[in-house]
Parts: structure tokens; C-alpha cells; sequence
């Protein structure tokens, strides 16, 4: 009987031999450079400057090979050394990151330096300090990505930093003594990604950025208050999709906004210096439905690109008045979402609010929305009581009838509690 395994078997040894013999094994060395630039083009830099070490071809191989562009992490001084090594190893190396290089070690000042950092340097570190040289990262000229954070130790102004034609995406992060001007920028005429947070000694005005309208898709400017202008300069950028410029300098007015600005816009957030930008603090009470009605619109694009924030009255309108101890006035405004439905109004710090001013129409009774709806009405109706029937903050003639009323009700109802 034939034994069917046995001649499986055997027919898969046949081919094995087959292909073995119109096949042979590749040996590495008959790649050519090309081939094998590809294959090094799938590792890290690293990686790469292991395998250099290999043999001649493979040298020549790394020279040519398109690293991959993660950032290599400069972060002691054993990686800056192996960043001097790859300027001339990996001529095509794409990302770099400079973090902090450890105890006594910190990069060669920049132009016009902070002198209360640089005395604190030298006090910590004295004879023991050594310092690199950071200008040779200007020989990566195939650089796209450039990360400085981590406390990185730079200290005044680098504009060798800024000076690279390809580079697409630039971070700088809680590095508080690196001095850059936004005008700099225009060496990097492909960037695309712009992030510096916490940077007290970043200036400029966001209009220099004009330069870039054509590449630019992430600004993320925060917590750098020495930054100003209007964020309207920014609204024909055809390709930017995240905006944030909180906590800068930067004014405007949110119902600038027309249907054909920031029209790749998936995210907006704003500084309290711009009308209706989060905290914005208003100065007349009548302001307030135009600016909610703007943002309104910007809420129900496709994706909306603005967050929901906080306003307030300011002290300093005409508007505002003192409080009294019964409740405080209800001078904050937030949006309120009921089902499908949006709104907004005021409400005091305790809780108390305002009737809601609803810009979307109620849902149909038959909808499937219409029960999620009520629910969420119910709850958020919990809040009108003291300030019922009014849809934005009474006159401070009203707001002390109703502290006067409050008081007297509640003095009523303790002395009826003492009587029992």
C-alpha cells in the first residue's frame, strides 16, 4: 500500500532541491551599495554605526543610507561624542534631540546670554565644568527633525539652530534660557511643525510666520508670554490644522473668523487676550451673545476646532458690581450641552445659574435624542433658582432686590424653626 506521507514528503524534498539549485543562498556582500543603504534605511542610527564596522562596503553603505528620522536622543556626554562620530558616519542622519548632558557638563553659551544663569552654572559646576561644543550640529545639513528639551543646558541665542533648509519639524520645550525670535524661523523655509512651551525668553510676533503660510500645519506656541500679535494673521494658512497660542501675548477677536479662515482647522485655543479666547474677561454684558454665536459656529464645523472654555465679567466693566454675602453675582460664562442641543449662560462661582440662551432648536419629541435630552436638562436646571427667569446677570438694583428677598425668606424660615 502506498504510504501517502512518505511521497508528500519526498515530493517537498524534490522542490527544496529545485529551488536550492535555481536559488542559491544570497551572501550579504553580493547586494549592492543601494541595496543594502535600504535595508540599513529600516534602523536606527545606532544600528547603523554598529554595522559601519563591519567591512568597507558596509562604511560606504551607512555614508549613503537615508536614516530614519526618530530622533537620535542626545542626552550625556557619551551620546554627544556619538553625535560628533555620526556628523561625518551618517551624513544623512534626520533627527536629533538635545536633552540634559549631566552633572558638570552644559553646551558653549550662545550670544548675549543670560548672566544670572550662566553665574549659577559656573557657581554649581566650577573647576569641574566641561563645556561642548554645540555649534557642529549646523554639519547635519540633511536634518528635518529638531528637538530641544529635557533641560537641555543652552543658554542665549543660537541662530545656527535655525538655519536649516529641510528641517520640518521644530520643538523646543522648558528650555527657559535659549533665546529665539520668531523672525529667525525664516531659515526653515519646510517647516511644518512649530512647539515651544514654557520659553519666557521666546519673542516675536505671531505674524512673522507669514513665511511659512504654505507649510505650516501645527503651531503650538504656549506659556510664552512674551509673544505677540493677532492670530488672524494666521487664518489663509491652506494646510494648518492645530493652533494654540495660550498663554502668550497674542490678541484679536474670535468673530474675525469668516467661513473661509483656518480652513483645515481641527483645533483652536486662544489666549485670554483675544475676545472670546479662553478666560477672556468681558467689559460689557451686551458683547457676550455675538461672541458666544461665533463660537457657536466654530463648535459645529466639521471637526469643531475649539474647546469648550471659561469667560468672565471683568472687574473692570462698567457692568460689574460688588456681592453681597447671600450669593455671589453670576459673572462666569460657560456653554452648556443638553442632548444635541447647545447653549450658554451665567453662573456664579457657587453654582447658581442663569437661564440657559439655547442656540440650536429643541429636537423633536419623536427623535432619538429627545430623551437624553430632558435628562440632561433636568440636571442642568438644578442650578437656576436664585437667578430664575433671568438670561443674563440682573442690574445691581435686581441683585440686591434678590439678595434682599433671599435674606428675609431665610431670617423668615429660621424664626419659624425656632418657633416649632
Amino acid at each position: 500500500m502506498v504510504n501517502l506521507t512518505q511521497v508528500a514528503a519526498s515530493a517537498d524534498e524534490a522542490e527544496e532541491s529545485s529551488l536550492a539549485a535555481n536559488y542559491p543562498p544570497m551572501d550579504m556582500n553580493d547586494l549592492s551599495t543601494d541595496e543594502l543603504a535600504n535595508i540599513f534605511g529600516c534602523l536606527g542610527p545606532v544600528d547603523i554605526m554598529r554595522l559601519r564596522c563591519v567591512c568597507k562596503k558596509w562604511r560606504d553603505t551607512a555614508t549613503n543610507t537615508i536614516v530614519p528620522p526618530a530622533p537620535f536622543v542626545v542626552h550625556n556626554v557619551k551620546s554627544y561624542n556619538a553625535m560628533k562620530v555620526m556628523m561625518n558616519a551618517l551624513p544623512n542622519l534626520q533627527g536629533i534631540k538635545l536633552a540634559d548632558l549631566g552633572c558638570g557638563h552644559k553646551y558653549v553659551d550662545g550670544e548675549d546670554p543670560n548672566e544670572t544663569f550662566a553665574e549659577l552654572i559656573n557657581a554649581d559646576s566650577a573647576a569641574n565644568r566641561t563645556d561642548h561644543d554645540i555649534e557642529i550640529i549646523a554639519n547635519i545639513t540633511k536634518l528635518r527633525i529638531l528637538e530641544i528639551g529635557g533641560g537641555a543646558p543652552l543658554n542665549g541665542r543660537y541662530p545656527f539652530l535655525f538655519n536649516f533648509p529641510l528641517l520640518q519639524k521644530l520643538t523646543v520645550t522648558n528650555c527657559m534660557y535659549i533665546k529665539l525670535d520668531l523672525e529667525m524661523l525664516a531659515g526653515l523655509p519646510l517647516l511644518e511643525e512649530l512647539k515651544i512651551q514654557h520659553n519666557q525668553s521666546l519673542t516675536g510676533n505671531v505674524g512673522s510666520l507669514r513665511p511659512l503660510k504654505d507649510t505650516m500645519e501645527k503651531v503650538k506656541i504656549y506659556n510664552c508670554s512674551r509673544v505677540e500679535g493677532n492670530f488672524m494673521d494666521l487664518a489663509d494658512f491652506p494646510h494648518l490644522k492645530d493652533l494654540n497660542l495660550d498663554e502668550t501675548a497674542v490678541t484679536g477677536d474670535i468673530r474675525d473668523i469668516g467661513a473661509h479662515d483656518f480652513t483645515s482647522l481641527e483645533t483652536l485655543y486662544l489666549p485670554e487676550g483675544v475676545v472670546g479666547g479662553d478666560e477672556y474677561e468681558f467689559r460689557h454684558v451686551s458683547d457676550v451673545p455675538s461672541v458666544m454665536q461665533a463660537i457657536y459656529q466654530l463648535m459645529k464645523r466639521t471637526p469643531p476646532i475649539l474647546r469648550t472654555c471659561k469667560w468672565y465679567l471683568s472687574p473692570r466693566s462698567s457692568d460689574w458690581y460688588h456681592e453681597r454675602d447671600e450669593q455671589p453675582p453670576p459673572f462666569v460664562i460657560n456653554f452648556i450641552p443638553a442632548g444635541p442641543r447647545l447653549g450658554w449662560r451665567w453662573r456664579n462661582r457657587h453654582g447658581q445659574s442663569c437661564e440657559i440662551n439655547w442656540l440650536d432648536p429643541e429636537p423633536e419629541k419623536e427623535s432619538s435624542d429627545y430623551e437624553m435630552y430632558v435628562q440632561e436638562l433636568k440636571y442642568n436646571q438644578e442650578g437656576v433658582v436664585f437667578y430664575s427667569g433671568y438670561h443674563g446677570p440682573p442690574t445691581e438694583e435686581e441683585y440686591n432686590r434678590l439678595c434682599d428677598e433671599y435674606g428675609n425668606a431665610k431670617r423668615s424660615g429660621d424664626h419659624q424653626s425656632e418657633n416649632i
